[in-house]
């Protein structure tokens, strides 16, 4: 038993996305043997995305004849010291956006966000929508941050999430009135002096538009990956394309489009409504050649999901829930499908 019995076997394991296998792809980090067991260091970086964990199960069973126990770990190397990272135990950040308000994006923001740690990802759902912070009350965080001796801040958690809003930092009713100097001093505190521990996923819910806390964002934190929420229609899908190009002006790769309140379905007749149009986000993702991550369906029971705040993502038995999962999912998916085409034009 040596490694070069091991690479054999898992040079026949085929990447399902990126088209050849993950020796070839550089997917292999490591490959150490011992008396009882081989441990594979695997270049995964979307934990609990159904690919990767399917592309886990496949590497175990390529190695199961070889009569030792498998370990595998997962990791993926940024490149840089743990000292030069602003969350160095962070290994994604998705940054959902929109270019207009109203599309719903802090919904979709805290689903995906909810819906990755029900997968089994520990996750935090970061609200940087500074002017309008409302994460809090839809997932009803009723604990505040609490402060450490080294007057750092421990977030709240609520469905297995670790939250921090703006909204925990002012009064209920205070206006938040800031500059752009402001806005940066305000997010980069929070970034760095929140105890936010080892993250799978962080999903940082941005403001509409494309302003000042957007560019502190992407000049100051690594983003792995972006979401960008549209509508059906037109207008709202002219705005997405600027949140694209800006996404585009500062390399951070955009994991594709989710297209919200697509479509209602009458509670009373059963017949559908189009009442924002129909397919344009997924006719824009086509004409952009992004990903398509989902349509959402217009339905009550994700406002009152997000009034109740209790996400809709998690009831088991809503036709909205299982679009939010199947959402959550291929974004999941699409960010390791990001990370494993980064380490392999890396290896090559």
């Amino acid at each position: 038993m040596n490694e070069e019995t091991v690479l054999d076997r898992l040079a026949a394991v085929e990447d399902p996305d990126l088209g050849d296998d993950i020796v070839s792809l550089g997917l292999v980090n490591d490959v150490n043997i011992d008396a009882e067991t081989i441990h594979v260091d695997l270049a995964l970086g979307a934990p609990y995305s159904p690919t990767e964990t399917e592309l886990a199960g496949t590497v175990r069973d390529a190695l199961s004849e070889l009569d030792r126990e498998i370990d595998l770990t997962a990791s993926v190397d940024t490149g840089l010291s743990a000292d030069e990272q602003i969350l160095p135990d962070v290994e994604n950040i998705i940054a959902v956006a929109s270019g207009k308000g109203g599309v719903g994006k802090s919904t979709v923001a805290v689903n995906l966000a909810a819906g990755l740690s029900q997968l089994g990802a520990r996750v935090g759902l970061f609200d940087a929508d500074v002017y309008g912070p409302n994460v809090p009350r839809m997932v009803e965080a009723d604990d505040q941050p609490k402060a450490t001796e080294q007057e750092t801040i421990i977030p709240p958690e609520k469905y297995g999430m670790k939250l921090m809003s703006m909204d925990f930092l002012v009064g209920e009713d205070d206006p938040v009135i800031w500059r752009g100097p402001m806005v940066h001093k305000v997010l980069t505190q929070l970034w760095e002096d929140v105890e936010w521990g080892a993250l799978d996923y962080m999903v940082v819910d941005l403001p509409p538009g494309t302003g000042d806390t957007q560019l502190t964002l992407l000049q100051s934190v690594p983003v792995s990956g972006a979401v960008i929420v549209t509508t059906p229609q037109k207008v709202a899908l002219d705005d997405a394309e600027k949140g694209l190009q800006m996404f585009g002006e500062h390399d951070t790769p955009v994991l594709g489009i989710v297209e919200n309140m697509s479509g209602f379905v009458c509670p009373d007749c059963g017949s559908e409504h189009d009442i924002f149009g129909s397919g344009g986000g997924e006719s824009f993702a086509d004409d952009v050649e992004m990903p398509f991550l989902g349509r959402i369906p217009l339905d009550p029971a994700v406002r009152e999901g997000g009034d109740a705040g209790r996400p809709v993502v998690l009831d088991e038995d809503d036709e909205t829930g299982e679009a939010l999962r199947s959402f959550t999912e291929r974004t999941a998916n699409m960010q390791g499908i990001v990370r494993r085409r980064q380490v392999s034009a890396a290896d090559r």
